[in-house]
């Protein structure tokens, strides 16, 4: 028997919302991801048309009632004879519900209860979760993104299009069908306790936007979006999980705010709306009908006005608005009469079944009602396939489709580029460790956990030496907030975190007592960041904080983009989408350029991390031939240390494995990252000139044969010094290795030709001293490495701390000048008599430290916002300046032809330098990129490493080899 309404235009209407054409042409973006960029629905034809009128027809009519509510299940395991396994099978198998709504859980439990459940069911199961901000709102493991307030901040829609559719990437691989997100709501009210961060915008126009743009995203994986909470939720200060809001606008205020954003997806193809449980008495002349269960506002409004024609899912039925009015039964009933067709959540779904199968029973519903609803549903699992699969998710292929790199990477993106500063005084960022030398985090929180903000903790000591942590929570003793009132006053800035959750039904401000005290801490210091991980209006309550930070959540990711923009490590960009009230206004926000190193990931900077794997290959197989013992590895492109790994052990006996930060003897490079840039700064200053004659400064080179030489035929290696002599092994102090050096015979005429020598850069170190009036060692540090948070760079390590000494493998065991092992030592003889401190050796670094000088090369002499040299030395001393070599001023370059151990895919434009000990680093401008290899290749003794150039250039290849273009 044919039902009266028409199911050809129904599959018609519901074929064209679930392929969304106009959403698949207003792409202002393309994505090379794992998925299908569009929708194909299957045609709608005749045979569609038969088998929905054959379900509606001969389906029992219980049965068809059940299918129309949706049950929650826990995602996680859950044993097949368990009280909550029993429940669910009872309602698959003998109430024949159309779908679940899966809460909590993790990846492998939901999967395995998707797949039972399914096996049981009479009609496929239909399944549905929230994803708000991702699959991780409810699923662990899984990739989780930056609230849609923090989306919007960012300007960019297809970070929301790219949130949508790695959220359905992630939700189809669990055999969901359906997200209940984006939320459309307009968070035009700043005491809201529920929406909040979780709105993209206080305007309409950007929430229309951006959720119009997320809803692509997740419809170009066949995946359905839901709207939510029609007509909107974003103007009340009543939670509707614990009551009944009720919104006094009339529906002009309605249409001009609230609507705006539901008719921009409906106009663009949203199939799925979800309904509120608020309500709207000027609309409703005068009754307080929650929207759910209105006519008026599900069928005059959203199906008259809107031309909305596709699902409506109600919000879970159990909230306090819903089942302080209602029973079970009476609460789905007024709910189809309002136009809903799927009930979410029942508080007693068997209750609920029984009463509505008796209205219809008694007149009080009629079955085309419900048929309608029952259609619909049909119509979608038929579309997409649910008949003719057995709907299992193959677990063996989860794990290249949940929580990949790739999505790991855009989340982290977009959380960085959520990150906004809305003020600044006193030029405070980028954070600068010379200016603040000992910062106190002082994380504050709601709860009792104590260890609220240790993660942040963590990443500010990534780029500051001097961090103290404290807590100020529930626990906080009277005592304890004494002694962070004695920090806060003698730290040089004090960083506030807010972990203030957004929690229903409870406040979105500072209490009293904790405004009370953090207003103490404030006039303790004069110097502080305010940074809100979560709802955003917190910054009202400490104006007088002079730097505002929004975060939007207490996660990993945005504690990583928020750390970054404080340093400077990232550029900052994001305007805030939201008023708060007598302080900021929609679109403010300032910018920061990125001018520090980061911390991060090789998708984050274009690099394939499988093709990386080739680097491992590599460095074991150098370790399993002796080639040395260990080694670090880093990679660094566009200001961010993507590839950073520790090999091996320290030395044969393998006591000790590498690890990422450990510190090892430069050698040579200690040219470049000590002398060759003390000259530089020394130059910018006036105070050294290129041409300066090294007669000058030593009377001893007033001679015929050498009183022409200059600074620049030292940087140049052509200044007719011989390449290397012992010394040592007849005199041992420093004074005299110098003056044997000043009374060196040249071996060629300056300026004729190139002999790189050790020589003329040891004079060089002593000019240094003089002209600065510092030692090489103080000058460079006080210049360079302390104030760019080199922290691990230093001459003559053992005089530091014993971590740092046991962070650093040793080079050699010395037979020849009986020094034994040379361990936190410097390694050549010559700087090891020279009391550790020359211009040729000396100097120990981390794969970390000399990205970071890398970086601020490639930035032309800026690093964390501040200059170190001009751009204008960096370009002369990096690039080609003799006719007798392809070198720089003090740099290597990347030789034209033949062999290079910068490798065979670096561009002509590299530079940088190799130590004698097996470490180098070489600098690609043009791919904005630095690769670093620090070993201890001379260990147990120099003549092992022969391999050392063949595998510089092997690591070089690999790391080129991963970008993708």
């Amino acid at each position: 028997m044919k039902p009266v309404f028409n199911v050809f235009f129904l599959l018609l209407s519901l074929s064209l919302l679930l392929t969304n054409p106009a959403s698949a042409q207003n792409f202002p973006w393309s994505f090379s991801g794992e998925a299908e960029n569009n929708i194909s629905a299957r045609s709608i034809d005749d045979e569609y048309e038969k088998y929905i009128d054959s379900l509606v027809a001969h389906t029992p009519l219980k049965e068809k009632i059940g299918q129309l509510f949706f049950v929650r299940a826990e995602g996680e395991f859950t044993p097949r004879y368990s009280q909550s396994f029993h429940e669910l099978e009872k309602m698959v198998t003998d109430y024949h519900v159309g779908g679940l709504i899966f809460m909590q859980g993790e990846i492998y439990g939901q999967a395995v209860l998707n797949n039972k459940l399914q096996q049981m069911a009479k009609f496929p199961l239909w399944i549905t979760q929230d994803m708000e901000f991702g699959a991780a709102m409810r699923i662990s493991r899984t990739t989780r993104f930056t609230p849609a307030m923090g989306v919007a901040a960012t300007g960019d829609k297809r970070n929301a299009f790219m949130m949508g559719k790695i959220t359905a990437i992630e939700a189809k691989a669990l055999g969901v069908h359906q997200i209940f997100a984006p939320v459309l709501d307009v968070n035009n009210n700043p005491e809201n306790p529920v929406i909040n961060v979780r709105s993209f915008s206080a305007d309409p126009d950007i929430v229309g936007d951006f959720g119009t743009a997320f809803m692509q995203g997740v419809q170009s994986e066949q995946i359905i979006p839901t709207g939510k909470h029609f007509p909107g939720h974003g103007d009340t200060d009543v939670d509707s999980h614990l009551d009944f809001p009720i919104i006094d606008h009339n529906y002009s205020s309605l249409d001009s705010v609230e609507l705006k954003p539901f008719r921009a997806a409906i106009n663009k193809g949203m199939p799925s709306i979800m309904s509120a449980h608020i309500a709207f008495p000027k609309i409703n002349n005068g009754q307080n009908l929650l929207a759910t269960l209105d006519s008026l506002i599900l069928g005059d409004v959203l199906q008259d006005s809107l031309k909305f024609n596709g699902m409506v899912v109600t919000d879970g039925l159990d909230m306090r608005g819903i089942t302080s009015q209602f029973s079970p039964g009476q609460a789905v009933v007024r709910a189809l009469k309002a136009g809903a067709d799927i009930m979410l959540i029942s508080p007693d779904t068997f209750t609920a079944i029984n009463e509505v199968e008796a209205a219809v029973n008694n007149g009080e519903l009629s079955e085309e009602r419900i048929n309608k609803s029952f259609a619909k549903l049909m119509v979608w699992k038929q579309i997409h396939g649910l008949f003719d699969s057995n709907n299992q998710i193959v677990l063996n292929d989860l794990d290249t489709k949940i929580n990949t790199s790739f999505h790991q990477a855009e989340a982290a993106r977009i959380a960085r580029e959520s990150i906004s500063v809305l003020k600044n005084e006193d030029q405070i960022l980028p954070i600068q460790a010379k200016e603040y030398p000992e910062v106190m985090m002082l994380a504050v929180s709601d709860d009792e956990d104590g260890r609220t903000g240790s993660t942040f903790a963590r990443a500010l000591r990534d780029y500051h030496p001097d961090v103290n942590y404290r807590v100020y929570d529930n626990r906080t003793s009277e005592k304890e907030k004494q002694e962070i009132l004695r920090e806060a006053a003698e730290a040089d800035l004090v960083i506030i975190g807010s972990f203030i959750y957004l929690r229903f039904a409870q406040p979105i401000h500072l209490t009293g007592e904790k405004l009370a005290f953090l207003k103490q801490v404030l006039n303790r210091n004069n110097k502080s960041v305010l940074v809100s991980f979560g709802n955003p209006y917190i910054v009202s309550d400490l104006e007088e904080a002079d730097v505002h930070i929004q975060g939007w959540a207490n996660t990993n990711e945005q504690i990583d983009g928020v750390t970054a923009a404080l340093f400077g490590a990232s550029k900052v960009d994001a305007k805030l989408p939201i008023d708060i009230p007598n302080l900021y206004e929609i679109g403010d926000g300032l910018s920061f350029e990125h001018t520090a190193l980061r911390y991060g990931s090789p998708e984050e900077v274009g690099l394939d991390p499988k093709e990386l794997f080739k680097v491992d290959d590599i460095i074991n197989d150098a370790i399993r031939d002796s080639v040395f013992p260990g080694a670090v590895v880093g990679i660094m492109k566009d200001g961010v240390l993507a590839y950073n790994r520790g090999y091996g052990y320290q030395d044969y006996t393998k006591t000790e494995a590498v690890q990422p930060t450990d510190v090892y003897d430069l050698a040579s490079i200690t040219k470049v990252m000590a002398t060759t840039a003390s000259t530089m700064k020394l130059i910018d200053e006036g105070k050294l000139s290129l041409d300066d004659r090294i007669a000058y400064f030593f009377p001893e080179f007033d001679t015929d044969e050498k009183r022409k030489i200059t600074i620049r035929d030292i940087l140049l290696h052509q200044s007719g010094l011989p390449p290397f002599r012992v010394y040592v092994d007849s005199i041992r102090t420093r004074p005299e290795i110098i003056n044997a050096i000043k009374n060196e015979p040249l071996t060629y005429e300056t300026g004729t030709d190139y002999v790189y020598s050790d020589l003329g850069m040891i004079l060089l170190g002593e000019i240094i001293h003089e002209v600065s009036g510092k030692p090489l060692d103080v000058y460079s540090r006080s210049e360079f490495y302390y104030p760019m948070g080199m922290y691990s760079t230093f001459f003559n390590p053992h005089s530091q701390s014993r971590w740092l000494v046991n962070r650093i493998p040793p080079t050699e065991i010395d037979t020849v000048y009986d020094r034994g092992l040379v361990h936190a030592k410097v390694h050549d003889e010559r700087a090891y008599y020279m009391d550790g401190v020359a211009g040729h050796a000396g100097l120990f670094s981390s794969a970390a430290d000399i990205a970071k000088f890398a970086t601020m090369l490639l930035n032309e002499g800026v690093y964390g916002d501040q200059r170190y040299l001009d751009s204008e030395t960096v370009e002369l001393f990096t690039t080609k300046q003799s006719e007798h070599s392809g070198r720089g001023l003090g740099f290597d370059r990347r030789s034209a032809e033949g062999f290079t151990t910068a490798g065979s895919l670096s561009g002509s434009d590299t530079f940088g330098h190799l130590g004698f000990t097996g470490t180098s680093f070489w600098i690609d401008r043009k791919k904005n990129m630095a690769v670093i290899l620090l070993t201890n290749r001379t260990f147990p003794n120099r003549s092992y490493g022969s391999r050392i150039s063949r595998i510089r250039a092997e690591v070089a290849d690999a790391a080129y080899s991963a970008i993708i273009d």
